[in-house]
């Protein structure tokens, strides 16, 4: 394979700056916080298997870089089991744009030859003007939906006492039970709407849509910039009303909170203990601060570090820390084994990690949460929320939180 990279040639289409939810649209691929990230369309190359595999076969590729810093862009997915193999896809074109606006476009052939790519129906991908073809926005549409829980709940609330009782008989210190529901459409879920309703809501959050996996994530699991390595991990959960006083109340009382600092405390300790030995040195915020989204607002702690030489992979660390304690438990391994006895279900792609990775390492991956799954013929979704488990946790507090959690991409998908 052969990559080819060049700023991104000016022009306005339709008076709009181009935009990477316009590029992925639909069927494309897309990570993206703030306007700053990658959007691709067509596949080129797709690879399953161990991270070590995955990226021995991303620097396989060659490549000619008329930006100058660039390398071929592969997006990724990590599944939530530890073992389970990942997914990195290579598009035919992808699109990056940078904090700065500056932006770039690779095309990748399978051979040397012209870099103009071709999607599965043959049509363009880019212009003559070496642009990326641009979608137009969808028309508005109103469609009947149904909503209906795929975890009884009765299973649910159990499960949550069990992983409460285990944290109070001391076997594990934390443990995220989580449940599914599921949306059903009379008409294909249009994935081009939802990205821009999430983007018009949750800006801030990383924004994905890879393979049918769509979503507003808020945590940064780890981001490696050269030698840079930067993650935000999030635990402990309030909901937002709206008003500024009643938010500003619930977090204060966030702050306040036993029961959640422990919950992230057990998060940014394990993040930092993975993450440590990779660096010369790693520092963290002395408190969590709140951060708030849309609809809920955390406990946050950020992290900020340098990696020492030879330096891993975005997609190594990745690896390393997914599941965190924020979506697994702690320790990882009683935790997962009780999720799996208690749960009901296998989580797949919920609770991994979804970003990109280049072929020289750098990157950026989110944890896969505040997502959707859609069927092949996108007339269901499958949403998964679920939330830290301690000594002190309630099972019935704990079912409003995975309900305050799951509005996200209700409200992106539901538009009758």
């Amino acid at each position: 394979m052969h990559a080819v990279s060049r700023p991104l040639p000016d022009g306005r289409e339709g008076g709009r700056g181009v935009e990477l939810d316009d590029i992925a649209a639909g069927d494309g691929f897309l990570f993206v916080r703030n306007g700053v990230g990658v959007a691709g369309r067509g596949v080129v190359a797709r690879w399953r298997g161990s991270v070590d595999e995955l990226s021995d076969a991303l620097r396989q590729i060659s490549h000619d870089d008329h930006v100058g810093g660039l390398h071929p862009v592969a997006f990724a997915v990590l599944p939530f089991e530890p073992d389970a193999p990942g997914e990195l896809i290579v598009p035919q074109v992808v699109v990056g744009r940078g904090p700065g606006g500056s932006g770039w476009i690779t095309t990748t052939t399978v051979d040397d030859s012209a870099p103009e790519g071709t999607g599965d129906d043959a049509a363009p991908l880019v212009d003559g003007d070496a642009r990326p073809i641009v979608a137009p926005h969808p028309a508005p549409a109103a469609h009947g939906f149904a909503v209906r829980p795929l975890t009884p709940v009765d299973r649910y609330l159990d499960a949550v006492g069990r992983a409460r009782d285990a944290v109070r008989a001391g076997t594990i210190a934390k443990a995220v039970i989580a449940r599914e529901v599921t949306v059903s459409s009379d008409a294909p879920i249009d994935v081009h709407a939802v990205l821009l309703r999430l983007r018009a809501s949750f800006g801030s959050s990383y924004r994905y849509s890879i393979d049918g996996l769509i979503g507003a994530s808020p945590e940064l699991l780890v981001a490696v910039d050269g030698l840079l390595v930067r993650s935000h991990p999030l635990a402990g959960t309030a909901a937002r009303t709206g008003d500024p006083d009643t938010d500003a109340a619930v977090a204060s009382a966030l702050l306040a909170s036993t029961k959640n600092q422990i919950e992230h405390r057990v998060v940014i300790e394990a993040i930092y203990d993975t993450l440590l030995p990779y660096c010369s040195y790693l520092d963290w915020e002395p408190k969590p601060s709140v951060l708030a989204v849309a609809n809920v607002q955390h406990l946050a702690t950020a992290m900020e570090g340098r990696l020492s030489e030879p330096s891993p992979s975005a997609l190594a660390l990745a690896r390393q820390l997914s599941p965190t304690p924020a979506l697994g438990g702690f320790p990882r391994d009683a935790a997962l084994a009780l999720i799996r006895e208690v749960e009901g279900f296998a989580r797949g792609r919920y609770g991994g990690a979804i970003g990109w990775v280049d072929a020289a390492g750098n990157g950026t991956f989110a944890v896969a949460i505040r997502c959707a799954e859609l069927s092949a013929d996108r007339r269901s979704a499958r949403l998964v929320a679920g939330g830290g488990i301690v000594a002190d946790s309630d099972p019935a507090a704990e079912l409003a939180e995975t309900q305050a959690k799951l509005q996200a991409m209700l409200a992106a998908i539901i538009r009758p």
